[in-house]
């Protein structure tokens, strides 16, 4: 019997031993705790977008209370870069190397982004689900270390290029963009969809604007002049709402008026701008639309705006950056999840690469998926028109589901 305790004892304490062998932990990471590190324009002219990284950190204290990602809290720490690069390199180093944190989450831009990408490679720190969608996040074989999230900007703009080739084959167009990476990439983009020849005959006017231009008010000027009669914008919240109110004032109908799916933003974009000039604008979307009638009844819109009264009772219901910051909080978790025991930088990249999941408010048929060579996490969408009051899905979904 002695001896029979004896190897029950031994034969415990290996499967002890062999269990704790299989917790692996990088830098950030615990078997209490995974830290996130992420920076966000809450100050300057892209503020609006800060309150993406707000609903972020709601949304982990919803899952902290709820015991966390296999029993360990998300410890999500954000500092504010003013949407700045230099400010974005000095604070992504002080996450790195004072905070230690496991990973760089969903931080805000192109050039912010692009500051620190080659930094976060260098150092094999995860720069996951980066906040902007230049074609550049998915260079997997130059910077493994960085994916993106969203459709990519060519992607997007693909889209209204073939909407336009088949609904206004005449079409005048011009184009308007931030002066940047990402502004860039999306009037390429645009034209690219065109093809040279259409490019050639149709585009009539291009012009930039910078990120701290006080007002773009001459651009727009500038552009209705051309004799345009389809516009497609590109602009942070700040700029887009100036650009939109502005074409209204001036009396500018464009036949065809797209806006970028990153300032589709009823609360800090179109209301400012005012409704009445916002009305027929065209978007994509790829999340469910919690002011939409038709989900009214959803499960998952209600277990939203369940979150919104619970986590976020300041939150403002119409602003869609607050989903796109709910769904990014959910993958996150999911990466999390699939990550077990094994935390190490190199298993929370891995994981990030494996995905393959319908979250809750995406649009029916659109799924985060990725791979060791896809790091476009969402590539479909649908069109959207804004009625006046709200934004109303037409026409199919589009790209892969």
């Amino acid at each position: 019997m002695i001896w029979k305790a004896v190897t029950a004892a031994v034969a415990l304490a290996l499967a002890t031993q062999a269990h704790a062998a299989e917790k692996k932990y990088g830098t950030g990471a615990s078997d209490t705790e995974i830290k996130l590190g992420q920076t966000s324009p809450f100050s300057g002219a892209a503020s609006a977008y800060s309150v993406i990284a707000k609903t972020q950190a709601a949304y982990f204290k919803m899952i902290n209370d709820q015991g966390g990602v296999n029993g360990r809290k998300i410890n999500l720490i954000t500092l504010d870069d003013g949407y700045s690069p230099p400010k974005t390199v000095e604070q992504t180093r002080k996450l790195v190397e004072q905070e230690e944190v496991a990973a760089i989450l969903n931080p805000l831009g192109t050039p912010t982004g692009l500051a620190v990408r080659k930094y976060l490679n260098d150092k094999k720190v995860p720069q996951l689900f980066v906040g902007a969608g230049a074609t550049l996040w998915g260079d997997y074989q130059h910077y493994p270390w960085t994916i993106g999230f969203q459709p990519s900007y060519q992607a997007e703009t693909a889209v209204y290029a073939k909407y336009v080739l088949t609904n206004k084959p005449d079409a005048k167009i011009a184009l308007f963009y931030q002066n940047d990476d990402a502004g860039k990439d999306y009037g390429n983009g645009f034209k690219k969809g065109l093809g040279p020849e259409n490019t050639a005959k149709m585009v009539v006017a291009e012009t930039t604007y910078e990120s701290t231009d006080p007002t773009v008010d001459s651009q727009i000027v500038k552009l209705k002049s051309s004799g345009a009669n389809v516009l497609f914008m590109h602009a942070i919240p700040k700029q887009a709402a100036q650009a939109i109110k502005k074409i209204g004032e001036i009396g500018w109908k464009p036949d065809l008026f797209f806006l970028a799916a990153t300032s589709t933003s009823v609360s800090s974009v179109l209301k400012p701008a005012g409704f009445e000039y916002s009305r027929d604008i065209i978007s994509s979307y790829s999340l469910k639309d919690p002011n939409d009638p038709q989900w009214k009844d959803d499960k998952d819109v209600i277990a939203w705006q369940d979150f919104m009264k619970k986590y976020f009772p300041d939150g403002n219901l119409q602003d869609q950056l607050i989903v796109y910051g709910y769904v990014v909080a959910e993958a996150t978790v999911q990466v999390l999840k699939q990550c077990g025991d094994d935390l190490t930088h190199e298993n929370i990249m891995k994981q990030a690469a494996s995905l393959d999941i319908a979250l809750p408010m995406f649009l029916p048929g659109i799924k985060v998926k990725t791979s060791p060579t896809d790091y476009f996490p969402v590539e479909a969408m649908r069109l959207q028109k804004f009625s006046g009051e709200t934004w109303q899905l037409f026409g199919d979904t589009i790209g892969n589901d």
